[in-house]
């Protein structure tokens, strides 16, 4: 069996387990995620609390099941902007060129200009810190790289048979665009995806950890090592859970992204 095939299998079997964990959780966790219990605060890994307890008595299992789900949203939601506005005006310059082209890249390079985490930062001092907020902060900071991938493919395609012969059936640029052009690219927009969503996972967890995202006492990966960060010594089991979803998940994902 090929290299190729054993890192997809394998980055699958890694994702699998992160899903599993985040479709369960949506209808089930053993216990309730912000559930405190003063008596039980920082126990060891048992059959009772499986990933052991945090400093408030909350089972760090739950939480991690509960906190996934939420990175999982935030990530989600960052790429579909990125990757739905991003689509949009790099579809729009590569094929039409001129004006538009030279309007619409300066914004974007303006915005590429200044380093991510930068811009980030700027946008959640001007709407504020939480969730919802990040969302929209980071999927800002994702669009000119969708805009640029999507603009040089376009700029490709506009000029091959399939794309002359449509316009000479008289087909809109509209259809010629998102019918005819865009299936053409899904195997690059998909592999631009996936490095995507591996930022958004890693973007995400550091924005919660310096305390910018997700806010108390909503759990994510990165609002749990934050919260860890006091306890490396006395609790260890508190930051490992988190830490190994995150691993796992942008693990997954890159072995998948290898096969394409």
């Amino acid at each position: 069996m090929r290299k190729k095939n054993l890192n997809f299998i394998l980055g699958a079997i890694l994702i699998g387990i992160v899903l599993l964990l985040v479709l369960v959780g949506i209808f089930y966790t053993p216990y309730d995620p912000n559930a405190m219990n003063g008596s039980i605060k920082n126990t060891a890994p048992s059959f009772a609390h499986w990933f052991g307890t945090d400093n408030f008595g909350r089972d760090i299992f739950s939480r991690v099941m509960e906190g996934s789900r939420t990175t999982f949203f935030v990530a989600i939601a960052t790429v579909a902007i990125g990757t739905i506005v991003g689509t949009l005006v790099g579809a729009f310059t590569g094929y039409y060129g001129g004006a538009l082209d030279s309007v619409l890249m300066r914004i974007n390079d303006g915005i590429t200009s200044f380093p991510s985490i930068l811009l980030t930062l700027v946008i959640i001092s001007i709407f504020g810190i939480g969730k919802y907020n990040i969302i929209l902060a980071l999927g800002i900071v994702f669009i000119p790289s969708f805009a640029r991938v999507v603009r040089s493919e376009y700029m490709v395609q506009k000029e091959m048979d399939y794309v002359k012969m449509a316009k000479l059936m008289g087909a809109s640029d509209i259809r010629i665009l998102f019918i005819h052009i865009l299936p053409n690219i899904s195997s690059m927009l998909f592999s631009t995806i996936t490095i995507g969503f591996n930022n958004a996972v890693l973007a995400e967890a550091g924005m919660s950890y310096l305390g910018l995202g997700v806010q108390p006492p909503d759990a994510s990966l990165g609002r749990m090592l934050s919260e860890a960060q006091a306890y490396l010594f006395s609790a260890p089991w508190y930051a490992i859970a988190p830490g190994v979803m995150i691993v796992i998940t942008v693990l997954g994902i890159s072995l998948i992204n290898e096969e394409r």
